[in-house]
């Protein structure tokens, strides 16, 4: 629709709208149009829906690994996943899922997401892997076999 035609249809409504704008405009001091928050709330006080509140798409059970960045257990760039990004709590290896993709692992860490950002080696199909700050948390971690909630 054209202006013309606006125009024609809401001639005072457009006028004092571009009123509006161009006073705004030339004088930012003043303010002709302001709007009013009736029963206000700060943001501190708001709570937004979290990842750790979403309900899991669903529940598999698969073998569960833990590992840190030395060269031996990685490749040639043991801080940089295989997604590009750098290392840090909560980063998973895959195969099975896409990056990106958040879980849980409610026996052993309750609401805390994991994120699937970096990759096994390919004999690996099924099978998960948590990034660890010490080759000791890792070893001590073992091997489990626990069900992640994929959300």
């Amino acid at each position: 629709m054209s202006y013309r035609k606006l125009y024609k249809k809401f001639p005072l409504p457009l006028l004092l709208a571009v009123f509006c704008l161009a006073v705004e405009f030339a004088f930012p001091h003043i303010t002709l149009a302001q709007t009013y928050i009736v029963n206000y709330t700060p943001a501190a006080q708001l709570r937004f829906p979290s990842a750790a509140d979403k309900m899991a798409r669903y529940v598999i059970k698969v073998p569960i690994t833990a590992y840190s960045s030395t060269p031996d257990q990685t490749d040639s760039t043991p801080f940089t996943t295989a997604n590009g990004t750098e290392v840090h709590t909560g980063v998973v290896a895959a195969n099975f899922l896409p990056f990106g993709t958040r879980i849980r692992i409610p026996q052993h860490f309750g609401k805390q997401i994991f994120i699937v950002e970096d990759r096994m080696n390919e004999r690996y199909d099924v099978q998960l892997d948590i990034w660890m700050e010490t080759r000791e948390a890792a070893r001590q971690w073992g091997i489990r076999y626990e069900e992640i909630e994929v959300l």
